[in-house]
């Protein structure tokens, strides 16, 4: 169930736009420019950024197993994840919530065009008997 540091890797750096560079001296992530993630090895976590301090809040009191904060995070809208507690498809899925928040509108708009495409299923057409 746990994550590693390479698939935390691999997953990060799918998205469009994402590259690797320090963040307080630490391998993270980023959007463009924008803060994305990182791996916190003293307590096994992700630095996961959610909508609001009163999201991650509630994150926090529904399983604190999962989430919990640190005093450095205490005033920001982010929350810490054990990643023994997640798998990869919690981790993407966590992820492209934080990648729709900031990537660049154009790369959104493409990729909302692409995955439209792809589901659009050619229209049947009834035969007029």
């Amino acid at each position: 169930m746990a994550i590693s540091k390479a698939d935390l890797r691999r997953i990060a750096l799918s998205f469009p736009e994402s590259n690797e560079k320090p963040s307080y001296g630490k391998p993270s992530f980023f959007i463009a420019k924008k803060f994305f993630t990182r791996l916190r090895d003293e307590d096994a976590s992700i630095v996961w950024i959610v909508g609001s301090v009163d999201e991650r809040d509630h994150l926090l009191e529904m399983d604190p197993k999962t989430y919990f904060i640190t005093d450095h995070y205490r005033d920001y809208p982010s929350v810490l994840v054990r990643i023994a507690r997640i798998d990869k498809t919690m981790l993407r899925k966590m992820l492209e919530r934080r990648f729709r928040a900031i990537a660049p509108k154009k790369v959104l708009k493409e990729m909302d065009a692409v995955a439209a495409a792809q589901t659009k299923a050619p229209a049947k057409r009834k035969r007029a008997r």
